[in-house]
Order: C-alpha cells, then sequence, then structure tokens
C-alpha cells in the first residue's frame, strides 16, 4: 500500500472538520487540519445554514492543508448531514441559503402528504421513516406555500452535493445522501415518480443518482489557484455522515450492530436488501442507503441534542460548563428519578430543554430532576433504554439475535452514557473510533482509488489503527426492572 492522503470534509449540525487520512502500510493515521463551528441562523421565523460561510471555511481547510506540506493530495470526499438541500436557478447561482431541518415550515406537510399519497404506499417505495424534517416535507412546503417560484428553480442539490458543485461544476446527488429525501424508491436506488406525481413535486429539478466511490470531477481550476492545493479528484464518499460512518464500524463478529452517537442517536443493522413490511413501518425504521449497494436499517433517536441544548440553556443564564464536568455531575446524581422519551415532539426544538424535560414528566407524572447533574443523568438513562427498546424491535423483524453492539462517533467517548448503555442492552459495548465519519469517508475514497482493496480490508484497517474500549453490562436485574417499568414512554 502506497503512502496515499486523502482528505475528509465531515460537516456535522454544530460543527465542521476537515481531516487528514494517511494510508501507510497496515494503519490509518489522522490529522485534524481546521475545525470551525457551523451556525443555525434565524431570520424572522425560518432557520437557515449559512452556506457560503461553510464554503468558506472547506477552502480555508484546503488552503490550511497545503501550507502544511500537503498539496498533492489523492482525493478529497464531503459529508454533511442528511434531508436538507439548496436549489439552483439560471446561470448555477444560488436561491438563497438553505433552510435548517429543524425549521418550523414542515409543520402539518405529513398530514397534507398523506392527503395526496397514503402513508403505506409512500413508506412501500421509500422504506423511510417519516418524520416531518424529510426532504419530501420540505420540498412539498415550498410548493405548497409558494415561498420559492419553481420556474426558477433548475436543480434541487443536498448539502454534500452543494459543496460537490462548488467545487467541481457537476451538479450529481450521490445514494447516500439521496436515500435520506424520502423521494427514492429503496429497491430502484433511483427518484420514484408516482411520487412526485401524486404530491405535484417537480421531478425535472432532481439530479443524476450516483453511487458512493464515484470519482465526479477534478476541483475546479479557479480553487487550486485560491488554496493553492494541486489539480485533484473530489470523490463521493458515502455522503450522508452516518452511512460514512458505519463503513468505518470496525465489525468482526456477523451479527452486530452500530450506535452512530452524536447530536442525533442513530440505531440500526447492515443489510443486503431494503426491509419493508407492516412493523418496519409501524415502528418508524428506515431504510437508508450505505456503500457496496448495501442497506442502513436503522431508526433515528434524537440523541445528545437533548443535553447540546441543556447545555446552551445553562449557558445563557451564564453557566459555562464542559460536557465532561456534565457528566461527572450526572454520575453522582439521584439515579433512575425519571425517565423521557427523547424522540416526542416536545424535545424536536424547544426555546428551553430543562423546561422541556420538566413538562415531559408533569405530563408522565414522574419526579421532577432538580439539578443538573439529574437532568444530565435522566438524558444518559433515557437514550440508553430507548436503544434497548430499538434493538429489541430490530430482533423481531430481522429474526436474528444481535451479539454486540459499536458505537461510534463523538457520543462514543461518554463513558458514562456507554456503560448504560452496555447495562440497559445486556450486549457488550464497543466503543470507538471516535472519527469513524471520516475515517469512513476516507475509506470510500480509498477503495476509489484503488488503494484499499474493499470495504473489509478498511474495516479491518481501522480496527488496527485505533485503540477500542469495551464495556461488559452491570446491575442487570435492576436495568430490567426499570425498563419494564419505562417501556410505555417508548411504545409507538
Amino acid at each position: 500500500m502506497s503512502a496515499a492522503k486523502f482528505l475528509a470534509f465531515d460537516f456535522g449540525a454544530e460543527s465542521g472538520r476537515v481531516i487528514l487520512g494517511r494510508l501507510d502500510r497496515s494503519k490509518i493515521r489522522l490529522e485534524e487540519i481546521h475545525r470551525f463551528p457551523n451556525r443555525q441562523i434565524k431570520v424572522f421565523d425560518h432557520i437557515y445554514w449559512d452556506i457560503h460561510y461553510l464554503f468558506d471555511e472547506l477552502k480555508q481547510g484546503l488552503m490550511k492543508t497545503g501550507n502544511l506540506g500537503h498539496k498533492n493530495l489523492s482525493g478529497i470526499g464531503v459529508d454533511t448531514w442528511g434531508v436538507d438541500f439548496g436549489f439552483l436557478g439560471k446561470g448555477n447561482q444560488l436561491l438563497g441559503n438553505p433552510y435548517c431541518y429543524r425549521d418550523s415550515r414542515t409543520k402539518g406537510m405529513m398530514e397534507r402528504a398523506f392527503n395526496l399519497m397514503s402513508k403505506d404506499e409512500i413508506y412501500k417505495y421509500t422504506g423511510i421513516q417519516f418524520m416531518q424534517l424529510n426532504s419530501i416535507f420540505q420540498l412539498l412546503s415550498i410548493v405548497e406555500t409558494q415561498s420559492i417560484s419553481l420556474s426558477v428553480i433548475e436543480k434541487l442539490l443536498f448539502m454534500p452535493d452543494l459543496f460537490n458543485f462548488f467545487m467541481t461544476g457537476e451538479k450529481l446527488s450521490e445514494y447516500s445522501i439521496a436515500s435520506t429525501s424520502q423521494l427514492l424508491n429503496a429497491k430502484d436506488k433511483t427518484w420514484e415518480p408516482a411520487i412526485f406525481e401524486k404530491l405535484n413535486l417537480p421531478i425535472k429539478i432532481m439530479a443524476p443518482v450516483i453511487q458512493p466511490g464515484s470519482v465526479i470531477a477534478k476541483i475546479l481550476p479557479e480553487i487550486t489557484e485560491e488554496t493553492g492545493i494541486q489539480a485533484v479528484d473530489v470523490i463521493a464518499p458515502a455522503c450522508h455522515d452516518t452511512a460514512s460512518a458505519v463503513a468505518a464500524v470496525p465489525a468482526q463478529l456477523s451479527n452486530w450492530a452500530y450506535l452512530s452517537s452524536g447530536t442525533w442517536s442513530l440505531v440500526g443493522i447492515e443489510v443486503k436488501t431494503p426491509i419493508i413490511n407492516e412493523n418496519s413501518l409501524k415502528h418508524n425504521f428506515t431504510n437508508e442507503g450505505g456503500i457496496n449497494q448495501t442497506i442502513r436499517f436503522l431508526r433515528n433517536t434524537m440523541g445528545l441534542w437533548l443535553l447540546q441544548k441543556c447545555s446552551l440553556s445553562w449557558r445563557q443564564n451564564g453557566e459555562e460548563l464542559t460536557y465532561a464536568e456534565i457528566t461527572n455531575m450526572a454520575k453522582k446524581a439521584t439515579p433512575f428519578k425519571c425517565i423521557v422519551n427523547p424522540d416526542d415532539l416536545t424535545f424536536l426544538n424547544p426555546p428551553d430543554m430543562p423546561t422541556a424535560i420538566l413538562d415531559f414528566c408533569k405530563k408522565t407524572n414522574q419526579p421532577y430532576p432538580e439539578s443538573k447533574g439529574e437532568f444530565a443523568r435522566c438524558i444518559f438513562e433515557s437514550l440508553a433504554l430507548k436503544y434497548r427498546y430499538i434493538l429489541e424491535l430490530i430482533n423481531s423483524m430481522r429474526g436474528e439475535t444481535i451479539e454486540v453492539l459499536h458505537i461510534v462517533g463523538g457520543g462514543s467517548q461518554n463513558e458514562l452514557l456507554n456503560q448504560f448503555t452496555a447495562n440497559s442492552t445486556g450486549l457488550e459495548v464497543i466503543a470507538g473510533p471516535i472519527e469513524a465519519t471520516a475515517l469512513g469517508n476516507i475509506i470510500v475514497q480509498a477503495i476509489a482509488k484503488k488503494e484499499l482493496g474493499s470495504l473489509q480490508e478498511g474495516r479491518g484497517l481501522v480496527a488496527n489503527s485505533f485503540t477500542l474500549k469495551r464495556y461488559e453490562p452491570e446491575k442487570q436485574e435492576l436495568w430490567n426492572d426499570i425498563y419494564q417499568k419505562s417501556i410505555s414512554l417508548f411504545s409507538d
């Protein structure tokens, strides 16, 4: 294996990173080149992403990479969160900043969609879970309210597709990110005409779908001139950040599940064909695209968003606490004082998360958390119990028993939550790597450039390159008792 260098641009809802990956013999080495905040911008009653700022940070990352002596790269790839998109108009002009998925304009759009096309029929085609933030409902809201004239829209591009377009001029949609839209046929892996027709959505604005590992084009000359980077291939990794994270799961057993832990928690398995049936619809499971034509059969839960919003509220009140400090408070707090359902709509984007948690406890006749440690412990215990609920549903639908749970992403650093998850699920939990998304991004690029022979080789390389921490279940009788008492909170 040559000492190839790949650059991963990993855009998250809170921050973005530019990470250099070097493949050298039997190891992958990562070096963080650039990190920057990502902000949701509120204007009047709507929330947007600042796409121009983010693209400028991408170029800053390229410039810093070159200044560090890495001007000659083997490839660069972008991954982001799902569902959000921007529009291109005449002359390839961007028609405003993309909306954020937490924007309120999608309220009521699911019900409006079901008046035009049944929920069962949409799910039959797409296999995607129903959330009001999905692209299908975002696009429907624009059509219904005519907030943007359809006559001026020439192409819809999802967030990573926009960055790829800015770098290359090519208008394409990568499969894993396109699958999050609830507009793609899960079996055919193409845009589903019936959905566009029945919901009166314009299919002509959708870009051609390409598979992960596709080489899009060389970076534009004006960008090489501005940043000092030599001409390099822009490669579509698994452009959805969770798809990239799953690509880097260092799994060795056959019956494994993953938990991509961050702002969102995504719990699921990797399968060869979509699982689309009455039970998967009832329990709101999703079939999103992965690499090598695989499907990520999973369910979203709200994740550490609850803690992030609590932290923000406390910070606005003048109390600056690190996540490590909050976790230490949780460790000392009263166990099982209250349990919440992380997916209750109350928690989607409340003005004050601690108040939302208190309201949920009042509604469900539970004691209230009184300290910051109790708020955090409530969140951690609730997440661990919700993970068990989701994994048991997966076992029942697949007919096989999961043997080990791999936790990847930033949340894998939270040792308290990891131990709670092992206790709740009764599974061995293997935590790491932290930078799974960037690693998966780099692995897919390396496969595209034939620096790696297969996904299995890439996963083996991850296992050899990073320290993984194992957690065995503890206090299972207590956790089983709490789970049985709490399961009604999670029931669909």
